[in-house]
């Protein structure tokens, strides 16, 4: 049997749906290469109770798997958790010659102790901070007691070298046992952000632009933004993503606020009508939606943190602000000029192309 022939079973918490839930879509956007490269894929989501297709993709129900639990050539599994990916694992591994571990974040960080700091009204009661650290406890036993009994069969991947790092803390397996069977490789964005061109001669409706799919989460540093804001009142800013940060938060006065989430197409649609992308972060895998402005050619802000720098540096048009600095403002970047220029790093020809190596090389 080729290669294209093997079949190929991608499973993951969530997927876009026809309705427009945009969940997961870096996931969407891999299996739409694997596609387009000839490999037979099927997508396992156990989010939805009914079976659809997307895009060409076939999307299954856990149930439909479970009704008829067909074998595979090769499981993929992107962000495991214990409610449904490991009970999976566990239930069929048989049903699966080879396995790969995508790792994008929370499945083998400590919430409490890995990621900022939340917002006031958005901090645990100690109960359910002590309940956290007793279940992120307890996903990690169970996930460095798992893996090496699939270990001879299964590659890993991570999205950076600080995912990477993360998982080697807390998950504990011996560097022995992932010899030649990982590797770094970044989320590749978009297909519309390779395809667009950010036209820095239109005309600008804002100075800063930030998006983000959650205002609440303190990673992605709403509250700086606001702060930037007030400490920049010649610029004005745009804000889009759902939450409930303002009102908990006095919203600054140039500050414009969208309480929705966008399409790829809509959010280029905005993107050429500001300046620059402000989007700074305390805690991030790799910041995809970061990389996807940046290899759209508009000019991003970011954060002076080790990942953004391992993600960025050599980027001509990304620059670093100290997410400390209390009296940062922006109004410098008023009158300055910006380069405003597209990186191919993250393209799907230059990431996406090193994991259907990895498949084919499994197969």
């Amino acid at each position: 049997m080729s290669v294209n022939k093997k079949r190929i079973l991608v499973a993951a918490q969530s997927y876009p749906t026809l309705e427009g839930d945009v969940g997961l879509m870096y996931v969407h956007t891999r299996n739409l290469n694997y596609q387009a490269h000839g490999l037979n894929i099927t997508m396992l989501n156990f989010s939805t109770k009914n079976d659809y297709v997307i895009n060409n993709i076939r999307v299954i129900a856990e149930n439909t798997y479970k009704k008829n639990p067909e074998k595979y050539d090769v499981l993929i599994v992107h962000a495991a958790n214990l409610r449904n990916h490991y009970l999976f694992l566990n239930k069929y591994r048989n049903n699966f010659k080879r396995f790969i571990f995508f790792y994008h974040g929370h499945e083998v960080m400590k919430i409490n102790k890995d990621y900022s700091i939340p917002y006031s009204y958005m901090k645990k009661g100690i109960v359910k901070k002590i309940g956290q650290d007793i279940y992120d406890n307890f996903k990690l036993y169970i996930w460095r007691k798992y893996l090496p009994k699939v270990i001879e069969k299964s590659y890993f991947v991570f999205v950076s070298k600080w995912m990477y790092d993360t998982f080697i803390k807390n998950i504990k397996l011996p560097f022995e046992l992932l010899e030649n069977k990982c590797s770094i490789t970044y989320n590749s964005v978009g297909f519309e952000f390779e395809t667009s061109v950010y036209n820095e001669d239109s005309i600008k409706e804002y100075d800063f632009v930030t998006i983000r799919s959650d205002l609440d989460n303190s990673k992605y540093a709403i509250d700086i933004v606001n702060r930037l804001a007030q400490n920049s009142p010649s610029c004005k800013f745009l804000i889009i993503g759902k939450g409930k940060y303002f009102e908990h938060n006095r919203i600054a006065s140039n500050i414009e606020w969208k309480n929705t989430t966008m399409s790829h197409e809509e959010i280029i649609e905005i993107l050429q009508k500001a300046r620059y992308a402000l989007m700074p972060t305390r805690t991030d895998a790799q910041g995809l939606m970061m990389c996807e402005m940046a290899a759209f050619g508009i000019p991003v802000v970011t954060s002076d943190i080790p990942v953004c720098h391992e993600v960025f540096d050599g980027f001509h048009n990304v620059s670093f602000i100290n997410n400390k600095d209390k009296k940062l403002s922006l109004d410098i970047y008023k009158n300055k000029k910006s380069i405003c220029l597209k990186d191919e790093r993250y393209y799907s020809s230059n990431t996406v192309k090193n994991e259907i190596e990895i498949i084919r090389n499994l197969l």
